[in-house]
């Protein structure tokens, strides 16, 4: 790659800061995005269609992803962004005022962290962690550092869905006493990968970051790296992240007092670590009365549940969304954009909508306000469905009911349990204690 393209902007370092701090001394928002082959690509786009917001930096491991995304800004006649394979380099970069991660999980509460204390503003794809621990740090960092943090739920800012919050709330079901999320997709094996060489033009080292340098495969590489505890959550923590967090948002709760999950990975003879098939139960004792969260993964073969996923004149294998109820009914939601609720013994309709909104475009209100309550997915609320998703995952490994305890942050009596809340860091990607 040109040299040139890797030089970091110094002139535009040295501009005056604006009035609402941004670097740029005409309030020009400067994105670098971070990881940018499948979703980070989104980032791009999203971002590129903004005005005043510039795409000023581009930061992967793969040259050759690298390469293509910085031709296709060009093409499409934006700037040339700068171009970095070390984000610890980006950093540097004085002129950048946010930086959108979309890597691997297990970089997003590290890039998250650093990115904070080098005075940026962050988008940190969901989960915002790869365990409990990091991403309790990520909010330390966040308000240590007075940054604008925000998750990549994107439902938070889905106009519909915010509507079917509310209605929930003055009452449309009545009492709401269990939320479940449905995670079924269709996911096909990814068979077995032999170990090779690192392709030409990757930094293996800085893929594998905190986690361990394992040899290379295809399978722990892109994208199918989220069936491998090393780096990824499983699909609870891929897609179900987002069905998770709507499902705590709708019953308006924080903390489980007991988990409990059971599955495993079916049909397919392959090198999947994670389950694709799962089922989690979470018990909440924070008011008068008990709720219950119920999350189901389940890869391949499914049918569809309340309307979730149904296409008029489409097949869809696909059932991805959530279902709410209540004492006078139940309240169905459909991705990002779509509710329904059915009132009453004959379950007859009642209020619905479908508007979708851009979480990244809310992300750029707050940081040119300051304020972090401008946010619809601020990272607190991140961390907590993230909670979830990770104590899912830790009782499936050890095989039994875990009771939490939010005071110690730890499972009681039960020290197995309690040490996956963290995991071995590979020096120098550590994170750290203090931030």
């Amino acid at each position: 790659m040109n040299r040139r393209h890797f030089l970091m902007s110094s002139a535009a370092a040295a501009g005056a800061l604006s009035t609402k701090g941004l670097a740029s001394a005409n309030d020009t928002v400067r994105v670098a995005c971070v990881g940018i082959r499948g979703q980070g690509n989104a980032h791009i786009r999203q971002y590129s269609k903004m005005q005043n917001v510039e795409v000023a930096a581009l930061c992967d491991v793969d040259e050759s992803i690298l390469n293509k995304r910085l031709a296709e800004v060009e093409s499409s006649g934006k700037k040339r962004p700068a171009a970095y394979t070390d984000i610890r380099k980006l950093l540097e970069d004085k002129s950048i005022d946010a930086v959108s991660i979309a890597t691997p999980n297990h970089w997003h509460s590290l890039m998250g962290i650093w990115a904070c204390q080098a005075g940026k503003d962050v988008y940190v794809e969901k989960p915002c962690s790869h365990n409990i621990f990091e991403g309790r740090k990520l909010v330390e960092a966040s308000q240590k550092y007075n940054r604008i943090v925000q998750h990549g739920t994107n439902s938070r800012s889905g106009v519909a869905i915010r509507e079917a919050m509310d209605k929930m709330r003055d009452g449309v079901i009545g009492d709401v006493y269990m939320a479940r999320g449905l995670c079924y997709k269709w996911r096909d094996t990814i068979g077995r990968t032999p170990v090779e060489p690192v392709p030409a033009g990757v930094n293996y080292d800085l893929w594998s970051g905190p986690a361990p340098l394992d040899p290379f495969t295809r399978n722990h590489f892109h994208y199918n790296w989220h069936w491998f505890w090393n780096y990824g959550n499983g699909d609870i923590g891929n897609q179900g992240i987002h069905e998770m967090d709507i499902a705590r948002w709708g019953l308006g709760v924080k903390y489980p007092t007991k988990i409990s999950a059971v599955g495993g990975h079916f049909m397919f003879d392959d090198d999947q670590q994670t389950p694709n098939d799962v089922v989690a139960m979470y018990e909440f004792n924070e008011g008068v009365k008990k709720k219950l969260l119920t999350f189901e993964v389940r890869h391949w073969m499914s049918n569809h549940e309340g309307g979730i996923g149904e296409r008029p004149g489409k097949k869809d294998s696909n059932t991805v969304g959530n279902l709410f109820y209540g004492s006078k009914g139940y309240l169905a939601i459909d991705g990002y954009g779509t509710y329904k609720t059915f009132l009453g013994k004959d379950q007859e309709p009642g209020p619905s909508a479908h508007e979708d909104g851009n979480n990244w475009a809310n992300f750029i209100e707050a940081v040119r306000s300051r304020k972090p309550s401008d946010r619809n997915a601020p990272i607190e609320e991140g961390l907590l469905s993230t909670i979830l998703v990770h104590l899912a995952n830790i009782s499936y490994r050890v095989g039994r009911t875990l009771e939490f305890d939010p005071e110690t942050w730890s499972c009681k009596g039960d020290q197995e349990a309690t040490a996956m809340f963290t995991r071995d860091y590979r020096a120098p990607f550590v994170v750290p204690e203090k931030v």
